[in-house]
């Protein structure tokens, strides 16, 4: 009888291979890389051969079978490599870890999980491919960031496991868990991060647009403060500013759309039409906008790293407080308190009251999905309106007249949601 499972994991271990290995051939041909350590069908082999390893290694009922075998085949790769560093001038040794990498993922395919091998084969190839990117990160850099992103790791690193995963308070306002909140606080600072990353790698010469929506990532108000400042000295860019903004409001829909999924997905089909409506109105006018008219912007958004632990630490008491508020008006007042609370929460973070919200439907929390999707919804309104109130009173006028238009829609479709659908 064919074993079926047995032919799935070995043919994802030579699909994992052949990746990694392609990644490697196509890496020597545009960059000369050294030599060609091992190829596409060199890395196929070696995966396979872990995956062999461990199936015999199953066979025989002793883990020291794999072992030998991996340990054999790890000596030639180390004996490959003294060899070839000894005819060329740069030594490296990233294709020699990738291939002891491929081995072991063979061997997990086998043992252990395909879409774990499969993870572990598709960051691999990644890491082998943006080796260019990482290169210009770490120039644009600064001993800042470097700081602020180890102290908030070291900080978490040994915070988190130590916090009380339980919660805190009187019934029925026991909503308070610090395991679960500092969790909440390296969520978004994980989210931020990426779009501060994004910034400082592409840097500000591909455009406005593009560093309204990296911008958006970290922070849609920060990028909504940044150009409608620049709108007032920067004459004849207000319509290349105004998608900047809009495109950092879409994001902010994004981004409520991953944050509901992340931790309750129960939640989000009641949001997403709504947050997707909303983005989608303002991606079409933007899009609208820019078309219209493009420019090139010359100088970086003003974004602080998202790793600094002063900002981290005051977004988890916000969302802690906003946490407890949004529970007791829920408990004390009923529906309209926790609307109210939305409300007023989305003028100063939507993130935060998302989560709050999100966490607060989950089952057996006593919120309802229904009351749950107004609240987030009625957050992104007033989040939206507030960032337009600073495009109002900080922008230009020629600024002002391009962005009430896509103001209005967005306001508009999300008071349908909550008052007819």
């Amino acid at each position: 009888m064919i074993n079926q499972d047995l032919f799935l994991r070995f043919g994802a271990a030579l699909l994992i291979g052949v990746l990694i290995g392609m990644q490697r051939e196509y890496a020597y041909s545009t960059n000369k890389e050294g030599g060609l350590f091992a190829g596409a069908r060199t890395f196929a082999l070696m995966s396979l051969f872990g995956a062999l390893a461990a199936l015999l290694s199953d066979l025989f009922l002793s883990p020291w079978v794999f072992i030998v075998l991996i340990v054999l085949l790890g000596v030639m790769v180390i004996v490959a490599y003294f060899i070839s560093a000894s005819e060329r001038d740069e030594i490296g040794l990233t294709t020699e870890v990738a291939a002891l990498i491929t081995i072991l993922i063979g061997g997990i395919c086998y043992l252990h999980s395909v879409e774990v091998a499969a993870a572990l084969g598709v960051v691999t190839t990644v890491l082998l491919a943006v080796k260019w990117e990482l290169r210009q990160f770490v120039k644009v850099i600064t001993q800042e960031d470097v700081f602020a992103t180890l102290q908030f790791a070291v900080i978490t690193a040994i915070i988190l496991p130590v916090l009380p995963n339980r919660t805190f308070g009187p019934f029925p306002l026991d909503v308070l868990n610090p395991y679960q909140i500092w969790k909440m606080v390296i969520f978004i600072s994980g989210i931020n991060f990426l779009g501060y990353i994004l910034v400082k790698v592409v840097g500000p010469k591909k455009g406005i647009g593009i560093s309204g929506l990296l911008g958006g990532l970290a922070s849609s108000t920060a990028t909504t403060l940044s150009f409608s400042q620049r709108s007032q000295t920067q004459d004849g860019l207000d319509k290349p500013f105004a998608v900047a903004i809009i495109a950092g409001w879409v994001i902010m829909f994004l981004r409520v759309i991953v944050e509901v999924a992340v931790v309750n997905s129960r939640l989000l089909p009641y949001i997403w039409p709504a947050m997707a409506a909303m983005g989608i109105s303002g991606l079409l006018y933007a899009l609208y906008l820019y078309f219209s008219q493009t420019a090139i912007d010359e100088e970086e958004l003003n974004l602080s790293n998202p790793f600094e632990l002063g900002p981290a630490i005051k977004f988890g008491l916000l969302y802690a407080l906003i946490l407890l508020v949004t529970k007791a008006a829920e408990v004390y007042i009923g529906e309209r308190g926790l609307y109210l609370t939305s409300f007023l929460a989305g003028l100063a973070d939507v993130d935060a009251i998302t989560l709050s919200i999100a966490d607060l439907t989950k089952t057996g929390q006593g919120v309802a999905l229904s009351t749950g999707k107004i609240a987030v919804i009625l957050a992104a309104i007033s989040n939206t309106a507030a960032k337009g109130v600073l495009v109002f009173s900080l922008g230009s006028r020629s600024l002002r007249r391009y962005i009430w238009p896509v103001m209005i829609i967005m306001l508009t479709i999300g008071l349908v949601f909550v008052f007819f659908i």
